[in-house]
């Protein structure tokens, strides 16, 4: 068969890699049942599934009804950019709390688009600052830094 989607190729096998590692690291912790789950029932089924859906991706890019396309290369100064603002957010977090992490890890990584607009860029801060204020500290109360000590004190 003739590859006639070399994104959905790639995808594919990028979600094929990510689901059978998360599913081999899995295996090292206890499974536990359906009944009663251990710490590696839900990474090990998650690596399943994706790997899986990876699986149906890859094999629908060389279907005869897909359209064909090519991998376009990589923009390495965007992928810098992005990683950096992830490890940036990790470094600052017990510092400037999530709050500020987050608003630095959402205009760092906005650098890394050509179609840049400081207005989406705000709201786009704004939104994840209290999706992440919701999830974390009011529905998982996580007991961790949201302002920097010079905020609170």
């Amino acid at each position: 068969m003739q590859i006639r989607s070399k994104k959905d190729f790639a995808a594919g096998l990028l979600f094929v890699a990510i689901g059978a590692s998360f599913s081999f690291v899995a295996t090292s912790y206890n499974m536990g049942t359906s009944a009663k789950m251990g710490p590696g029932f839900f990474p090990f089924w998650l690596g399943v599934l994706l790997s899986t859906l990876g699986a149906i991706i890859t094999m629908t890019s060389m279907s005869k009804k897909t359209s064909t396309d090519e991998l376009e290369p990589w923009h390495w100064p965007s992928i810098i950019w992005v990683l950096g603002s992830v490890i940036f957010f990790g470094l600052v977090l017990a510092h400037l709390g999530l709050m500020l992490s987050i608003l630095a890890l959402v205009f760092i990584s906005a650098l890394a688009s050509h179609e840049f607009h400081w207005k989406g860029t705000v709201v786009n801060a704004i939104i994840l600052n209290v999706i992440a204020y919701v999830a974390f500290v009011w529905g998982l109360k996580l007991q961790f830094q949201v302002w920097p000590s010079f905020f609170t004190a």
